[in-house]
């Protein structure tokens, strides 16, 4: 039986020091032994995930742990998360992500109330992704449901909006929303979907029905991260691998798909504090077992972030290190000889609620470290892994060196 691999991503989870914990981050205050003993054995540094200039987004943070190079191989967000849902590109065609979002309004101005729509449901999201296809979608325009408030919307022959600038939801709470909408190319086609949608929305039975039950609506749609299909050489042909990717979120399974690796389904994966931690461990488990590699994604630290919600995010942090974490180092001690990679993807900071490109730690820990003597002033956070002085300047090289070897 040969190595086994597995990577540890929990989104989000790397911020800034807080005046309300004295000083410290979250991952510091965050309840962790199964991550400090990785760092007091293993091997600790910061890898830059997002290179300098580009937007530090998840799509382009995560491209590089998987060992892409952005700069060459980033297209946008909306193709990547087309691959997961297993809708087919055409060349010409330019894929956006279609979020369900509240908007409100501050001294008459329209504000991103939330980005998420409260957290719609998956159900009720279907059911308002398939009335818009009904009244918005036509041979050009096609919409395709998500999970809970992530959509898709397939632009066929749309190379003229390729260009267009939009912005993620999702950096924009609370927020209004009049400098932030399209703008460039294509950017009356784009407003003119929005604001046709706007018209329609609120008035459908789903979302009378939260407004009802105290809920937000999803009074709106707002498109983003637009791009046409990456072309991406499989992690199988380069590093000989079978392996597996398990996530609640779309952009990780299409950069998995795209890497030649199976997407697994686990039952009750949400992204959110409320997701399958214990599901996600055992099929990852699962998985390493009959192939080489797993890459398990956790979403619920970055939500918590991106609400501003301090007390979700060190639960988040705990739960993927309690339930997570350390199931997956037992269970690989029991299989012989193992590589593990833990790290955030970029930070996602509680004072910005959105995402930031500063170096994020990681750790690896592989089955010949587990006699080590533990350095006890080591822990896996910011401050400590920038002690070490080890700092991979080029994000989509640590895979490799995972694989591989430093």
């Amino acid at each position: 039986m040969g190595r086994k691999y597995a990577v540890l991503c929990g989104d989000g989870m790397a911020d800034y020091p807080l005046p309300e914990l004295q000083g410290k981050t979250p991952l510091q205050m965050a309840k962790t032994p199964h991550l400090d003993g990785m760092a007091q054995k293993g091997l600790l540094g910061l890898v830059r995930t997002v290179p300098p200039g580009m937007p530090p987004g998840s799509d382009v943070a995560n491209l590089s742990i998987f060992g892409y190079d952005p700069g060459l191989h980033f297209t946008g967000r909306a193709p990547l998360e087309a691959a997961a849902m297993g809708v087919t590109l055409n060349p010409e065609d330019v894929a956006f992500r279609c979020n369900l979002v509240t908007l409100g309004s501050r001294n008459g101005r329209e504000t991103m109330d939330d980005f998420s729509a409260g957290h719609i449901s998956t159900a009720e999201a279907r059911e308002i992704i398939q009335k818009v296809r009904e009244i918005l979608g036509n041979d050009e325009f096609h919409f395709f449901p998500g999970v809970s408030y992530r959509h898709l919307l397939v632009w066929r022959n749309g190379e003229r909006v390729l260009r267009a600038r939009t912005t993620p939801p999702h950096d924009i709470s609370g927020k209004e929303i009049a400098e932030y909408l399209p703008a460039g190319n294509g950017q009356e086609e784009i407003l003119s979907l929005m604001e046709r949608a706007k018209e329609v929305l609120p008035a459908f039975p789903v979302n009378q029905k939260r407004l009802e039950a105290g809920k937000k609506p999803a009074n709106a749609i707002w498109l983003w991260g637009q791009g046409k299909a990456p072309v991406l050489r499989p992690m199988t042909e380069r590093f000989g691998l079978r392996g597996s990717v398990i996530s609640a979120v779309d952009l990780t399974k299409g950069i998995g798909s795209y890497a030649g690796l199976e997407i697994i389904q686990v039952p009750g994966a949400t992204g959110y504090l409320d997701t399958n931690y214990e599901g996600k461990a055992e099929y990852a488990l699962r998985e390493i077992a009959r192939k080489d590699f797993a890459y398990v994604h956790l979403e619920a630290p970055d939500e918590a972030a991106h609400n501003g919600n301090l007390k979700d995010k060190i639960q988040a942090i705990e739960d993927f290190d309690r339930r997570i974490v350390g199931p997956i180092l037992r269970g690989l001690e029991k299989m012989g000889e193992f590589r593990v990679l833990a790290l955030p993807d970029h930070p996602t900071p509680i004072v910005l609620k959105t995402h930031s490109p500063e170096p994020v730690p990681f750790v690896v820990y592989s089955s010949e470290d587990s006699g080590n003597s533990p350095r006890k002033e080591r822990f896996f956070d910011e401050a400590c892994a920038q002690k070490t002085g080890l700092r991979v300047e080029k994000g989509h090289e640590l895979m490799e060196k995972f694989l591989l070897g430093f």
